[in-house]
């Protein structure tokens, strides 16, 4: 498998996301990398790194729905809830010494590229009309935007 290259039709439109995004693809590339070099304790650092922000990245996406209002987040929570139990046992499988390496980063490639392109999409148009007014209510004066031109000039 070569290493995995973004693509613009990626794209949230939600800067943060997108970032958050990017960088677990370049965590799937880190662990096809760590993998060549045949040192089982780093690829093994590199599951835990991987697993462990994307669990942060699914919180803080699920926050976002959440105060958006999107509709389908409960349901997009359970797609996230189902796909951490699938990882967490390709983990298991790893630390009772069982080579997954290849099969994990094929799954998360293919369930990542998915899921972005699909569910991610649907939640993007409410979560930016939610920050977008968020953003306007704040630089009409609010204790935001006071606070930054008090600091900041």
């Amino acid at each position: 498998m070569t290493l995995l290259i973004w693509q613009d039709d990626m794209d949230t439109g939600i800067d943060i996301i997108d970032g958050q995004h990017r960088r677990i693809v370049e965590m799937i590339n880190h662990l096809h990398i760590t993998q060549k070099s045949m040192e089982r304790f780093a690829v093994g650092e590199v599951i835990d790194e991987l697993v462990d922000y994307t669990l942060s990245h699914f919180a803080f996406e699920e926050e976002l729905m959440e105060e958006a209002g999107y509709p389908f987040s409960a349901a997009h929570k359970r797609v996230h809830e189902v796909f951490t139990k699938r990882v967490s046992e390709y983990r298991l499988r790893f630390e009772a010494g069982e080579d997954i390496v290849d099969d994990l980063r094929s799954m998360l490639s293919r369930w990542l590229f998915n899921h972005i392109r699909n569910d991610d999409k649907a939640y993007a148009d409410s979560v930016k009309r939610h920050l977008n007014h968020f953003v306007r209510e704040h630089q009409q004066g609010g204790w935001l935007s006071r606070t930054v031109k008090r600091l900041f000039g």
